[in-house]
């Protein structure tokens, strides 16, 4: 009797694991359909960049003066007199293979340059998320629990408060407060996490923070409006009359529920905390990917924006298959919908 029980019990995780694995498979394979061909369609608008811009290395190199003979010389020189669609084919091979081009500023490769920067931007945006998710999941829950107490109305206002506080104010006023006055943190560079954990922690945790405060209001708010819903359905009364504790309702039903608007959320928040590393990276003094980004337009070298687009729809992509992979495992509601 107890070898039958065992087998059933391994034949259900078995099932259960299949199903999952089904429901994953199936998101990969959806995502995948919706990413290439918007993934086509993006690097085709980018590249066509130095067409539209009219830009030309030769103008970086030879000054407004250059002749039209040296100009074509020039543009030659880097295949730029060929067909757009020739171009345009061997610039997507490359890039296929990780090469992103070369650098009209320095004749260095635009994939270096991106790798050397990424790292930074990259830490600074996953630990600003990881604080957004901690402290705004906290918060929301908190207010949810709390519904209508004043607790609810003080996280209320504050979440208001801080939506409204722009990064670059944020950051001016933890260097002020926590670098210059109290002297606890580094008030600019980076150190690499091969050095040790608190000098690669403590260099990135001021514009981490800087660069949280939309996402922990965001989340905050959204966790609490879905919470606020999910304890009002028919299933929450329906758990409770079976005498079902509140904790492991809210905890086992509602929270599972309640959270897949605020992880569709996150989806969007994290093209914002790459594009908000810019003005970070100015304050704080981080040669990231921001920064990168912002001195590769204004000096006009196209293949290095060119690989920053690339590389930023690829972070996009990419960390948007996480949540709904995320979303369609936890949330039942999403599953349902697979």
């Amino acid at each position: 009797m107890a070898v039958l029980v065992f087998e059933n019990r391994s034949t259900d995780v078995v099932v259960r694991a299949r199903r999952v694995a089904g429901r994953v498979l199936v998101t990969l394979a959806q995502s995948v359909a919706i990413f290439v061909p918007v993934f086509l369609v993006a690097t085709f608008v980018t590249f066509a960049l130095r067409a539209i811009s009219g830009l030309s290395p030769a103008r970086m190199q030879l000054g407004e003066q250059a002749t039209p003979d040296a100009i074509a010389r020039v543009e030659a020189e880097w295949g730029l007199n060929r067909p757009f669609l020739a171009q345009y084919w061997t610039w997507l091979t490359d890039m296929l293979h990780g090469n992103l081009g070369t650098s009209w500023s320095n004749g260095a490769s635009v994939s270096e340059l991106i790798g050397m920067g990424l790292g930074i931007s990259l830490s600074v945006a996953a630990l600003a998320l990881v604080i957004g998710i901690v402290l705004g999941f906290g918060f929301g829950a908190l207010a949810a629990v709390k519904h209508t107490t004043w607790i609810d109305r003080v996280i209320t206002a504050v979440m208001t408060v801080m939506s409204v506080m722009p990064a670059f104010v944020v950051g001016i006023v933890l260097v002020s407060v926590f670098a210059v006055s109290f002297g606890w943190f580094p008030a600019s560079g980076y150190v690499p996490f091969e050095v040790g954990l608190w000098p690669w922690l403590s260099h990135i945790l001021l514009p981490a923070l800087a660069l949280s405060f939309d996402t922990v209001a965001d989340v905050a708010r959204q966790l609490r409006s879905g919470l606020i819903a999910a304890q009002q359905e028919n299933y929450v009364t329906g758990a409770l009359v079976r005498g079902l504790s509140p904790r492991r309702i809210f905890l086992r039903h509602v929270l599972r529920n309640g959270a897949g608007p605020t992880l569709a959320v996150l989806g969007l928040k994290f093209p914002a905390l790459i594009g908000g590393a810019v003005v970070t990276e100015q304050i704080f003094g981080l040669q990231g990917f921001g920064r990168f980004a912002n001195d590769s337009a204004q000096a006009g070298d196209v293949p290095a924006v060119q690989g920053v687009l690339v590389v930023s729809v690829v972070l996009v992509v990419v960390f948007n298959l996480i949540v709904n992979i995320v979303l369609g495992r936890l949330t039942p509601a999403s599953q349902r919908g697979v």
